[in-house]
């Protein structure tokens, strides 16, 4: 759960919080783009989605930036949209329909393993086991403390929790020939007047570089993260970014810090090499690469930076221990020995076939009580 709890409406409206996103080419089937959503934390395995939400992907063709220019990528106007909506619960089996990009349809049942095909789409929906790596009580220790607090082995907080997933696999021939896609996933209000309640590209953007304050000497008081929500994440409007801005600066800060040295300088505005590319938070994948089980997360990314060619397919993938990942390269760019949470693997690792996520675990943890 990288992204659970994530403001205020994320924790008044838990059925529309947005856990986990995961983008990666299908390892059973070349050709095909695996989206998933998560939803829900602590997720009971008798829980269904929600008949008020729009469950959304966008994706959205790359291509490359000014070279040196913090943010590598460019996205186009063109956007391919996914939305999945369901039935109202209460009936013996919950309908989902998913609307492709060309306005077809797909219809399937919740729960059901080998979902719904049409037109080049499949689709799963229902709870499944959480995937995610991460020890969250050592990550959260390292902000309060200003000292790094992984441990080996480390633990997965409440491990054997469920979240509600929508997992909804595409033709690549259905993304107009692109070869490079950002993909970012939301849910919204069903209705006339509809609202983004979340959005989420890349892991842990909001809850460890935007949410802590005690960094921030400009907007030390406010809650940032419902803001964030609301923005579109291939165009942001221009009223918080200087906000988004501030907080960014002073949290990668405090992360590059933490192994007592400055490995990201900072520029001649006072930005840090990172919050660019953070603020451009959609997955980046490349579809004419194959599934990698491990290692692509942010590759992409990092290989444009450097000014070098990438390798692998980017995105992100059920089993990639990502966080790793990301505190190394906030903590020393990658410069120094790989920052560890002490955790590698999901007690539960994801498949290589669809629906990809584990069945849920019939029971699971309760969650705590100030959640």
């Amino acid at each position: 759960m990288s992204d659970h709890i994530s403001g205020p409406r994320a924790l008044a409206e838990p059925i529309a919080d947005i856990t986990d996103v995961y983008a990666f080419p299908s390892p059973e089937r070349p050709g095909r783009l695996v989206l998933v959503v998560n939803t829900l934390p602590f997720a009971k395995p008798t829980d269904l989605l929600s008949d008020g939400l729009i469950y959304r992907f966008r994706l959205r063709p790359l291509t490359a930036g000014t070279p040196g220019d913090p943010v590598p990528f460019v996205a186009g106007t063109e956007e391919f949209v996914f939305d999945c909506v369901f039935s109202p619960p209460g009936r013996a089996e919950q309908e989902g329909t998913c609307t492709t990009p060309s306005g077809g349809t797909v219809t399937f049942l919740v729960n059901d393993e080998h979902g719904g095909s049409a037109h080049g789409v499949r689709v799963f929906a229902g709870p499944r086991w959480d995937p995610f790596i991460m020890d969250a009580r050592a990550a959260l220790r390292t902000i309060s403390t200003g000292t790094l607090s992984f441990t080996d082995p480390g633990s997965i907080f409440l491990d054997g929790k469920n979240v509600l997933s929508l997992v909804v696999e595409v033709d690549s021939a259905l993304l107009g020939g692109a070869d490079l896609v950002g993909v970012v996933a939301e849910t919204l209000t069903l209705g006339k007047f509809t609202v983004r309640i979340e959005r989420v590209g890349r892991p842990e953007v909001k809850n460890m570089m935007l949410a802590p304050k005690q960094f921030d000497q400009v907007n030390r008081d406010l809650e940032l993260r419902d803001l964030y929500n609301m923005e579109d994440a291939f165009h942001l409007g221009p009223s918080y970014q200087g906000a988004y801005r501030a907080r960014l600066n002073a949290n990668l800060a405090f992360w590059d810090g933490l192994d007592g040295r400055t490995d990201w300088e900072t520029d001649g505005n006072g930005d840090h090499p990172l919050t660019k590319l953070v603020l451009a938070d959609f997955l980046v994948v490349d579809l004419t690469k194959p599934y990698a089980e491990r290692g692509s997360f942010l590759e992409i990314e990092l290989a444009a930076l450097d000014g070098k060619p990438h390798e692998t397919c980017g995105g992100r993938a059920l089993n990639d221990d990502v966080i790793d990942t990301l505190f190394t390269q906030l903590v020393n760019a990658g410069n120094g020995p790989v920052i560890r949470d002490g955790v590698d693997h999901a007690s539960r690792p994801a498949a290589r076939t669809f629906p990809y996520l584990s069945p849920p675990n019939p029971d699971p943890p309760e969650p705590p009580e100030h959640v």
